[in-house]
């Protein structure tokens, strides 16, 4: 990669020819290597940028080159480094070579070429060395800092600025005449996993092609099993065994029991204990010895990431899954409660009306799957069937609350038909898992609203029905959401865990055995009333019935 400061004020035709003339004699495919920057002009120079870029000798060397980039006073060295990190992927490790050194050897001494073939016969015989890419991770941004400090012998790592806590940063040094690049993460247990998944990528462009030993620091009085997991998460983004390229790092010179670490540990290549004296000497000379040795035992391999969203269902595991199936007749303002949980807004093509609509996102450091079915009344064939198919998509945690959304209103027939359509679905046993959700755009706590729901019988009729669970949400105000969650949490613990497909067949089981013990009485008594024939077949035609439409939902779960 070649990158070409210019000084827009002086470029002169005769500058642009000696550039060309060197660029060409590596390759006619140089400008693909080529980053442009432009420096800001002098304070006494009389143009501007704009006008001296249209300058058609400048303007030549850019259109040639792949990127154009301005030096400003403000200018990141991390953009810069985001830009060439992009370019190296896109040229695929291709580069450049040329013979414009081979006239200034043969004006050596021959003494001293004899000296210089020698050297690079020996440098040709050697085992390469390969270059140490190395990331760290961890809940500590100062522990990072001071540890890569110490690897790369710079203070690189400065006290970060606010933003940039949760982002990736790099340093360079060398160890044993080998380039060595040090990648700092943030504290991804904070992070949404968009967020994870942008500064993952944003973390193997800048040791590209990919990072070949990843530090993991450990503080065993603070680390948590959910800490073990979302480390898990993040060794599963990349496409092999990253745990084959780590090392645990043991902060503190704690080394009590902890159930966790010691899991971890037995998944690394190796683990270290760092030093805790007060002047934090770390011993650096053994440490990068390890981290050697995991690169030779590598052949000096590196990580990639994986391509695609299979990483979804790892990031599950990492978090709280919380599952809620959201109902209700169309116009009671199910959307937008899912925008205000997840903090979104919907563009683009609006969902099919009439199926069932998943929505997932990070709230308050758990994975919430939002499930929002279609008007059910009127519909009970299309209703079924896509109930069922809600079910299934929470597999294998299950439904942990079904909702039903209104608004601060007299309830209507399409209201009760709503709820009723549900109980007769999943069976009696899914009123453990309802609660009801009103919805109004304003002060939720306004004593007309509070005092509309608790003096209307029919709504408090309907509250008990549910258990007495209720909330009452602003859906303007994002400030509710962590307690309408709790409110939910309350509805999953009561109920012990979530609504499965095997409680759906189990509760569907419990009908038909029920029904067979009511053919059964039936049968004892229809030798003495021959009225009872007529109740019999009604019977035995119900449960046929109830027997094949089972048959058929748990064909349309699988």
């Amino acid at each position: 990669m070649f990158l070409l400061v210019l000084q827009p004020e002086y470029f002169t035709e005769e500058h642009k020819q000696r550039l060309e003339s060197i660029l060409e004699s590596f390759s006619d495919q140089s400008f693909d290597h080529s980053i442009v920057l432009i420096s800001e002009p002098r304070e006494e120079s009389s143009g501007s940028v704009e006008q001296f870029v249209q300058h058609p000798v400048l303007k030549d060397i850019i259109q040639k080159c792949k990127v154009k980039m301005l030096l400003k006073k403000s200018f990141e060295r991390q953009e810069l480094l985001t830009v060439m990190g992009e370019m190296l992927e896109e040229l695929k490790g291709e580069h450049v070579t040329g013979d414009v050194y081979e006239e200034a050897f043969q004006r050596l001494p021959a003494a001293l070429q004899t000296k210089v073939q020698q050297e690079s016969k020996l440098h040709e015989n050697s085992e390469p060395a390969h270059p140490l890419r190395i990331v760290l991770f961890g809940k500590s941004n100062d522990k990072k800092s001071t540890l890569g400090n110490i690897i790369i012998q710079k203070t690189e790592f400065h006290p970060p600025k606010l933003f940039s806590y949760k982002q990736c940063v790099s340093a360079s040094g060398t160890w044993n005449r080998k380039p060595v690049t040090v990648i700092k993460t943030p504290d991804f247990s904070s992070l949404s996993f968009e967020k994870v998944r942008q500064e993952m990528k944003n973390c193997v462009s800048l040791c590209h092609p990919g990072p070949n030993v990843l530090l993991l620091l450990v503080k065993p009085t603070e680390f948590t099993e959910d800490d073990r997991k979302t480390l898990k998460f993040l060794l599963s983004l990349f496409d092999q065994d990253a745990f084959k390229h780590s090392m645990i790092l043991i902060t503190h010179d704690e080394r009590g029991q902890n159930l966790s670490v010691e899991q971890l540990i037995k998944h690394c290549r190796q683990s270290h204990f760092l030093d805790s004296k007060e002047n934090q000497v770390y011993e650096r000379q053994e440490l990068m010895q390890k981290i050697e040795t995991i690169v030779c035992e590598n052949k000096g391999e590196y990580l990639k990431l994986k391509e695609g969203d299979d990483s979804v269902m790892v990031f599950n595991e990492s978090k709280p899954v919380l599952n809620l199936i959201l109902f209700g007749r169309r116009g009671a303002g199910k959307t937008s409660v899912v925008d205000a949980i997840l903090r979104s807004s919907r563009f683009g093509p609006q969902p099919d009306p009439s199926q069932c609509v998943k929505t997932q996102g990070e709230v308050g450091g758990r994975w919430v799957s939002l499930l929002e079915l279609p008007a059910l009344c009127g519909k009970p064939e299309e209703a079924a069937k896509e109930s069922f198919r809600c079910v299934s998509l929470c597999d294998p945690e299950g439904v942990h609350a079904f909702i039903l959304v209104l608004p601060v209103a007299p309830l209507t027939d399409e209201d009760k038909g709503e709820l009723q359509i549900i109980q007769d679905t999943f069976s009696p046993r899914v009123k453990d898992f309802i609660m009801i959700l009103f919805t109004v755009d304003s002060d939720p706590a306004d004593p007309a609203v509070l005092n509309f729901i608790k003096e209307t019988k029919e709504i408090q009729e309907l509250c008990q029905s549910c258990g007495g669970r209720y909330f009452v949400l602003n859906v303007k105000d994002k400030k509710q959401i962590p307690q309408l969650l709790e409110t939910v949490d309350q509805t999953g613990s009561e109920s012990s865990r979530g609504f499965t497909k095997e409680t759906f067949t189990r509760a569907n089981m419990e009908r038909v055995l029920k029904l067979q013990a009511d053919l059964q009485d039936v049968r004892h008594k229809v030798d003495t009333d021959s009225e009872l024939r007529g109740r019999l077949e009604e019977k035995e035609e119900e449960m046929r019935n109830k027997e094949e439409e089972m048959k058929n939902k748990e064909e349309e779960m699988k």
